[in-house]
């Protein structure tokens, strides 16, 4: 068990990582390459593009469609980028595979 100094560096250190993970950005983009997605690793997005060419030429629930499956796709991407993070933090720390590193 580790004791209170050694939690205490744990604790400023998670503070850390969940600051960067603010900070990290992932996109996706859809196949076609008309909507972009940009999210951050605290599962937070950042932003949505959509080309001006898919709004007027495309059905509005293909498009929505489209949106929802880039979203998921940028959220994937940042899940694994904060788990990635997470397992370094926790090696480091000597836990092992607490978060699956």
């Amino acid at each position: 068990m580790p004791n209170m100094v050694e939690m205490m560096k744990q604790v400023k250190q998670l503070k850390k990582m969940q600051k960067e993970l603010k900070r990290k950005i992932v996109s996706a983009s859809s196949p076609d390459g008309s909507v972009t997605v940009e999210a951050c690793g605290d599962m937070t997005v950042k932003s949505v593009s959509i080309a001006p060419e898919a709004m007027s030429g495309m059905d509005p629930k293909r498009l929505g469609d489209m949106v929802a499956r880039t979203v998921n796709s940028a959220m994937d991407s940042a899940k694994k980028a904060a788990a990635g993070d997470m397992s370094r933090l926790a090696e480091g720390a000597g836990l092992g595979d607490m978060f699956g590193g």
